[in-house]
């Protein structure tokens, strides 16, 4: 009974968790949207999605038994153009985090000045128990039960936690079978060879590479020898290691779900590259590990939490001894914590600019999905760099000129667009 009780506190802890990314983001809503002027009205407009849909999905499984899975697409506004937004596969999914990555996905693309309002998706399930068949049926079976809502003029799908290519991919596949055509511009995050664009696997990782090199620049921080701790070793977190790595930054520390590495001389990046599996896990090869909390506050010049939420809080700020935090991870810092670190002199780059990189090149692949003209990887490396400064360079000068932290900066940036477009629609 004790064991019952226990998984029920989690569940409960989990849901809580997910809740409050909802509050605090609907909470720093409110306050960009008071300081740029807009009425209650328009936060009435803006704190949800305009549109949830939960959807059912039988899948059969290897085993010959059907498996019923949950899934959600949520649409934050489309007063600027379709929605975008990716689809993560992940145990924990809940209706509550959706909805805050839908209207994170809305600020991010006002932040980048894309035609898009935010979406996200998500499948309560366990990918890593999964065969590859099971996962396409499921793929499918989830664009099928969404296909009345999302299309390349309505709602454009994308990768995101434990979601790539191949997934992509069956996701394009279903959706042009059941239009009848080939629908490239349906999703984005494709292989090459189906429309994808390059440089879009790295994309998320090298935004916030972009904003770490910016962020030092304004710290006087020397990327080249460096201490950079990166927590989270999946896609983002495993190119940004490297990537720093290659930049000539000592990335002393990494970690999985397991537990963290930590060495104050630099880790061999290309070693434990060559060592991880397909969902990043490395740690558990290793016997000296500490936890992820140990590692956060260990000393460093350039922390980037990259794995999942609420990891620096009130209870761990001051302990914090980065001189910049860059979050590659969504909702890494409760805003407690963002206060915190900001009245100790810390820059905070915020979630919705730092790893807005993966969105931006999500539209280039659009675009030359809707020209059918691609593009090389270097013209998609040089129109993202100028586009990440440009945004960290608004939003940063946001915060000096208002005198409020990046966060609340990085909200009003990209809240304008949107609401300026909902104004002049009429809505509010």
């Amino acid at each position: 009974m004790a064991a019952v009780t226990s998984v029920t506190q989690t569940k409960n802890s989990l849901v809580d968790q997910k809740k409050s990314l909802l509050d605090s983001t609907q909470i720093v809503i409110k306050e960009a949207l008071t300081k740029l002027g807009y009425s209650n009205e328009m936060y009435e407009l803006m704190k949800e999605p305009q549109r949830m849909l939960t959807v059912r999905i039988p899948v059969r499984m290897d085993d010959g038994s059907v498996k019923v899975f949950t899934g959600f697409r949520a649409q934050h506004s489309d007063a600027v153009g379709p929605t975008k937004g990716g689809v993560r596969f992940h145990p924990e999914v809940t209706e509550e985090e959706v909805k805050a990555l839908a209207i994170w996905m809305s600020l991010k693309c006002g932040i980048s000045d894309l035609p898009y309002g935010g979406g996200k998706g998500g499948i309560i399930c366990d990918p890593r128990e999964m065969s590859m068949l099971e996962l396409e049926r499921l793929s499918r079976g989830y664009v099928r039960a969404i296909s009345q809502l999302v299309g390349p003029t309505k709602d454009i799908p994308a990768p995101d936690v434990f979601t790539n290519s191949q997934i992509m991919a069956w996701m394009m596949d279903e959706y042009s079978r059941i239009r009848e055509f080939d629908s490239p511009g349906f999703i984005t995050g494709k292989p090459l060879v189906l429309g994808g664009s390059h440089g879009r696997e790295t994309a998320t990782a090298r935004g916030v590479v972009i904003c770490i090199e910016e962020a030092a620049k304004q710290v006087g921080i020397d990327l080249k020898g460096a201490k950079v701790i990166v927590q989270g070793f999946g896609n983002a977190g495993s190119y940004l290691a490297k990537f720093m790595h290659d930049a000539g930054a000592k990335v002393v520390g990494i970690s999985d779900a397991y537990g963290a590495l930590y060495n104050e001389e630099g880790l061999d990046i290309e070693y434990l590259l060559d060592r991880r599996d397909s969902f990043g896990t490395v740690t558990n090869l290793f016997k000296n590990t500490i936890t992820n909390q140990e590692l956060l506050e260990l000393p460093c010049d350039i922390l980037v939490p990259a794995a999942i939420s609420n990891q620096i809080t009130a209870d761990n700020a001051n302990e914090i001894k980065a001189k910049v935090v860059v979050e590659a991870a969504n909702g890494p810092t409760t805003l407690e914590a963002t206060e915190i670190l900001t009245e100790r002199g810390i820059l905070l780059v915020p979630d919705v600019l730092a790893s807005s990189g993966g969105v931006t090149v999500s539209y280039f692949e659009w675009v030359q999905n809707n020209l059918g003209y691609y593009w090389s990887e270097e013209e998609v490396s040089e129109k993202l760099r100028n586009g990440m400064v440009k945004s960290f360079n608004d939003i940063y000068s946001t915060s000096r000129f208002h005198k409020v932290n990046m966060r609340l900066a990085a909200y009003m940036v990209g809240v304008r667009k949107m609401a300026e477009a909902s104004r002049f629609r009429g809505w509010v």
